[in-house]
């Protein structure tokens, strides 16, 4: 996570607190406390803290008025926790603090790591060499987290085995109608719609929830991912769903959260949807999969993605969101829901 990626000094810690609290936890070394707020991040405020050449990254929940189940640090620093002898690389985890009195909310800290934190999936700057190398990196994290066998990490709570997706969609139901701020008949037809064509066959996995190109660091010099970040999402379910919501980026377009659908991904070496759906089957030892159930999976997340959307676009307007960004984020969850209702329009479905 590189220290670029900050925004100004002005942090709402109480730093005298929060000084106290790393001296007697982690018996940071002597000096004053910076701390400076990282850029981006729709959810959990996340800090880059400095205790004389140490340096440590805090995440915490939002203050204010919060959905049910979201925020989850203390989820987030279970699962990287059990994850750090894995195949899938993570931040090494600190300490977890639950307790309101230190700063008001719970957190974690973690160490930090340095590198790159990329936004456009279109790679700008790189060779065809280099951005492939990037998705086949990403490709072999994401493979290698839904083949990690989680029992043998001690995750066997984590989640609830079985109906992963009748159960998202009535999480993600229930999340949008506690932010709902206008009418949005696209999620109404998606809400009546995705009960009735659940596909039959789940596997189960730990699946990340929110893995993307801005949600891991890549080493400085190569295309090697240093460690996945924000497991706020995470939990045992299926792995196809999480896969094809990293996938969305083939569906959507820069406008509409951060996509790249209409370039001309040959010219720049990115490799084409059916081209990295093939290379996550080969992978994972996956049959190919049905094209009808992947338009199943494509809507499924884009209502998932809408929903995300206008929770953001909900904490905004109270005031609590975690990104000056967020009122023009969270506007979009309209255009991502009708983009879904397109997708099963378009589709053809027995």
């Amino acid at each position: 996570m590189s220290a670029s990626e900050t925004a100004g000094s002005g942090v709402d810690l109480d730093l005298p607190r929060l000084a106290a609290f790393l001296k007697s936890t982690l018996e940071s070394p002597p000096g004053e406390l910076g701390a400076r707020r990282f850029r981006g991040g729709q959810s959990n405020p996340t800090y880059l803290l400095s205790v004389g050449k140490a340096r440590y990254v805090l995440r915490k929940k939002p203050s204010g008025r919060l959905l049910p189940s979201a925020h989850a640090v203390e989820r987030e620093y279970r699962v990287m926790s059990a994850l750090a002898s894995s195949a899938v690389p993570v931040p090494k985890m600190l300490c977890l603090c639950e307790d309101p009195d230190v700063l008001g909310t719970p957190f974690y800290i973690m160490e930090f790591v340095e590198g790159r934190v990329l936004y456009d999936p279109t790679l700008p700057g790189m060779s065809c060499e280099e951005r492939a190398a990037v998705y086949t990196e990403m490709s072999r994290v994401i493979s290698a987290l839904h083949q990690i066998d989680y029992r043998s990490l001690g995750l066997e709570g984590f989640g609830h085995p079985g109906q992963y997706l009748e159960r998202q969609i009535r999480r993600w139901t229930k999340q949008y109608r506690a932010s709902e701020t206008e009418p949005i008949e696209a999620m109404e037809r998606l809400i009546e719609w995705l009960p009735a064509h659940i596909p039959t066959a789940e596997d189960i996995s730990i699946v990340h929830g929110d893995f993307r190109l801005d949600n891991v660091i890549l080493a400085a010099a190569e295309p090697r991912i240093l460690a996945v970040v924000d497991w706020e999402l995470s939990t045992l379910g299926d792995p196809l769903a999480d896969f094809s919501y990293h996938a969305l980026i083939w569906k959507l377009t820069a406008e509409q959260f951060r996509g790249m659908e209409g370039r001309d991904l040959a010219a720049l070496g990115i490799p084409s949807e059916r081209e990295y759906v093939a290379e996550y089957c080969r992978r994972t030892g996956r049959e190919d999969i049905d094209p009808r159930v992947w338009a199943f999976y494509i809507a499924f997340n884009l209502f998932r993605l809408a929903g995300i959307l206008q929770g953001i676009l909900r904490r905004s307007i109270e005031g609590n969101a975690a990104d000056p960004t967020a009122p023009d984020t969270g506007r979009r969850a309209r255009e991502i829901a009708e983009t879904g209702w397109q997708r099963v329009t378009s589709s053809r479905f027995d």
